[in-house]
């Protein structure tokens, strides 16, 4: 049975791609701008982008910005290729931080772009760009 009282009905979360940052800007504004992108395509309400480290926002201070908006539910999506190091360690930590300052609030983390099936057509596009088929072939040691 559906609720006609709006304060039943789930909100959309807000979405944070989540990345690992760079201290070089253009890098930071790549990842936003894939974010962007990502956020027209899945037809997002309300999204951020966050940084691990190198980049701003962190990701506490994504979810500060967007709770003190209203937002209570959020998505994490970790822009990283495998559930490496700061997968395992780093984001965790910080997940628990964020929960313990900000009480009942919803926050799920999705799997990292490792295993998506996407990855390899992306990496066949881009050895396509190398045209070694075109060139005359080298020897591979001089």
């Amino acid at each position: 049975m559906k609720s006609s009282d709006p304060m039943s009905l789930k909100r959309e979360p807000a979405y944070i791609v989540f990345a690992h940052g760079s201290s070089v800007e253009s890098a930071n504004q790549a990842v936003r701008e894939v974010a962007e992108q990502a956020a027209e395509l899945g037809k997002w309400r309300v999204f951020e982008t966050a940084f691990l480290e190198g980049g701003r926002p962190g990701l506490a201070d994504a979810v500060d910005e967007l709770a003190a908006r209203g937002e209570s539910s959020f998505v994490v999506v970790p822009y990283f290729l495998t559930t490496g190091l700061h997968l395992q360690r780093d984001l965790p930590r910080l997940i628990e931080q964020i929960r313990t300052k900000h009480q009942g609030i919803e926050i799920e983390v999705t799997p990292p772009l490792d295993g998506h099936r996407a990855m390899a057509a992306a990496l066949v596009d881009r050895a396509k760009l190398a045209d070694i088929a075109e060139r005359p072939p080298r020897a591979l040691l001089t």
